[in-house]
């Protein structure tokens, strides 16, 4: 992932220099804007798969690995939930994989490690080591301890930030019940990709405690962008004290439009408009009860309808709202999806693309980019799941189905050279690495 975002504008979109070549986002818009179809044949339609696992287009190939219950080479079962995950360059020209696992203290499965952050919880993340041959070498825990590690996101040093997707406290606990905790939740947590033990578990608190979901870094200022997801979620920046240290403390801030305070942008928003922004500071970024977005909003800043996925490219960034969506002939919102387009050197921000069926886009959630500068999109709506492309021309295309099940595909990035891209079946969990002609001519 790290990779993919830093391409995305080299590879298919407009620099800050400005280049006369779209992103493959705004050649979808124009073609919107334009009464054009967005429908593209891709690389073909998809196969299905004999092993009912994975259907792709003719040419492509995967291997599939690290599955739920199977025993990693720390002698542990690999759990469940797979979700967002990260591929950095490892030893000998193989690949590291760091692996979310979503996962709660009721959940069926858990990642077990000899130093927990919180015993009752099951969550945490995995190391992979995938070779050259796209074999898997070993598997192992990193991090556990930790309650429903969504997503995240790489850093510019190497390593994986895991988000937790869930606020609960020793003050939200019941008798009898199995999602008791004994620490206090809702924070990120630092995995280095090069760790080959249980990292100690030690809480960004500054990051702030909320519905965590996905981070992005900005390499030239080290500031980082969270999302949230949650329906009236807000859009944070964390100002680390000390750059490529994000334990030794910062500022939390978020997002608020200029002259529009508390604006909500679920539905009927103006798009393609840059609007300047300002930032909020949270004075208490670890509170005892869930009010960092009520801090946030009552000083002003911005909602949005379940911040997810997000990408830093070439100075911009883009998240997903998955819940965003078009308002209808009767006023209602849709609820398909909408990506934001943040310009951290103008401070202006904009409604970028905005799905109008479930044909085009259905709950855009994680996303990175194919070696040709494809954009890949992992859905997470309704009914059958796919990985979606879009390419520098505005078309939308399918890449792959999950074809066991309706559960979501997750943790989308591709390996340091480009040539093969993971990606998750979240239940039952596998990790799949996926390969084929990604530079030939689409629709062959």
């Amino acid at each position: 992932m790290q990779l993919s975002r830093r391409k995305f504008f080299t590879l298919a979109g407009a620099s800050a220099a400005g280049t006369l070549m779209m992103s493959p986002l705004e050649a979808l818009y124009a073609r919107k804007a334009n009464g054009q179809s967005v429908f593209g044949g891709g690389y073909g339609p998809l196969i299905a798969d004999p092993n009912g696992l994975l259907d792709l287009p003719r040419g492509f190939q995967y291997e599939a690995f690290s599955r739920t219950g199977e025993m990693m080479s720390d002698g542990s079962p690999v759990p469940g939930g797979h979700d967002g995950m990260a591929a950095f360059p490892g030893p000998q020209n193989t690949v590291i994989l760091v692996r979310n696992h979503e996962l709660s203290p009721n959940s069926t499965t858990q990642v077990v490690g000899p130093n927990p952050y919180d015993p009752l919880c099951k969550g945490g993340t995995t190391t992979l080591q995938v070779g050259p041959n796209r074999q898997l070498i070993n598997h192992y825990t990193s991090l556990s301890g930790t309650y429903r590690n969504c997503a995240g996101g790489p850093t510019p040093w190497g390593s994986w930030i895991t988000c937790e997707e869930n606020v609960s406290t020793l003050a939200t606990n019941r008798p009898g019940n199995a999602t008791n905790v004994s620490k206090s939740h809702g924070y990120n947590f630092e995995v280095p990709a090069q760790a080959t033990v249980p990292v100690n578990p030690v809480p960004l608190v500054a990051m702030g405690r909320f519905n965590h979901e996905a981070v992005a870094i900005d390499p030239k200022t080290g500031i980082v962008y969270e999302t949230e997801d949650r329906g009236d979620s807000l859009f944070y920046r964390f100002i680390p004290s000390q750059r490529n240290n994000l334990s030794a403390g910062g500022t939390l801030q978020a997002l608020k439009i200029k002259n529009m305070p508390q604006a909500k942008t679920f539905a009927g928003f103006p798009k393609r408009q840059p609007m300047p922004v300002e930032w909020v500071t949270i004075d208490n970024p670890d509170p005892a009860t869930d009010t960092v977005r009520v801090e946030g909003f009552g000083k002003g800043a911005a909602q949005f309808a379940r911040g997810e996925g997000i990408w830093y490219g070439n100075g911009e960034v883009y998240f997903c709202c998955t819940n965003g969506g078009s308002v209808d002939a009767n006023g209602r919102p849709n609820g398909f999806g909408q990506v934001w387009r943040y310009l951290p050197d103008q401070d202006m921000i904009e409604l970028f693309v905005e799905a109008k069926s479930a044909e085009e886009l259905d709950g855009p959630d994680n996303i990175v980019v194919a070696p040709n500068g494809d954009l890949i999109i992992c859905e997470d709506g309704n009914d059958e799941q796919f990985l979606v492309g879009v390419t520098p021309n505005g078309e939308l295309y399918r890449l792959a189905k999950n074809a066991i099940n309706d559960r979501e595909l997750a943790g989308a990035c591709f390996s340091p050279d480009g040539k093969t891209l993971f990606v998750n079946i979240q239940t039952p969990g596998i990790t799949f690495a996926i390969w084929g002609p990604w530079m030939s001519q689409r629709g062959a």
